[in-house]
């Protein structure tokens, strides 16, 4: 028998893209639109995200909301939110986003406008494919403090120092990989569930993040 494998993301790289031509795209395809964007001010990729992709960004936000759940934090989240300033000719669109330390700053906001909202304080992208663009010099660009990756192997965390992003672990801010917005959370822990979603299933995961979550906060 013969097995082949689906990519996780389906993916293609347009140039010569004007702020104009993306906002009349946007806006087109407002309704229907299936696929997520990064643009840095030339060069618009967009990614259609198949079956793997979803499950890993599914995952991560319910372990995100757990989160939020046991240590009693009010946060927004954000899915299929494009994140863009003209100003600085980039936009890109997370698989989720959260508002948490600034939380109170977009209570009630039925829309985001970055050049004068803060930007989210978290963003989460899983790419197990290759993106063709610098998705890190886009979130820079708009000063989203704290990014989350996921490969398909692992999780990173990437904070925010000046105007570039840095691994935790090599950041001398953080030797444990820590994040800024869940302090308690290490990347290590985070591709451990992830990982065992692969063979347990995803509401097996989620019970057991829970319990160690419990755990570290009792």
């Amino acid at each position: 028998m013969i097995t082949t494998s689906m990519p996780a993301e389906q993916r293609s790289l347009l140039h010569n893209i004007s702020w104009q031509t993306l906002e009349t795209l946007l806006a087109q395809s407002s309704k229907e639109r299936n696929y997520r964007l990064a643009y840095n001010g030339s060069s618009l990729e967009t990614a259609t995200p198949l079956y793997e992709h979803e499950s890993y960004s599914s995952l991560l936000n319910n372990l995100v909301q757990v989160f939020a759940e046991e240590l009693d934090l009010k946060i927004k989240m954000y899915d299929s939110v494009v994140l863009k300033r003209q100003d600085v000719g980039c936009a890109i669109e997370p698989d989720s986003c959260y508002y948490i330390q600034n939380v109170a700053e977009v209570k009630g906001k039925r829309s985001l406008d970055l050049t004068i909202d803060p930007p989210p304080d978290l963003a989460i992208e899983v790419d197990i494919t290759t993106s063709q663009i610098d998705k890190f010099s886009i979130y820079a660009a708009l000063g989203v403090p704290e990014l989350w990756r996921y490969n398909g192997l692992e999780v990173k965390i990437y904070r925010l120092l000046g105007k570039e992003y840095l691994e935790c672990a090599r950041t001398g801010c953080s030797q444990d990989m820590r994040s800024r917005a869940f302090p308690p959370l290490l990347a290590p822990k985070i591709s451990r569930f992830l990982d065992q979603s692969k063979t347990l299933g995803e509401v097996a995961v989620v019970r057991l993040f829970r319990t160690w979550l419990r755990n570290q906060i009792a």
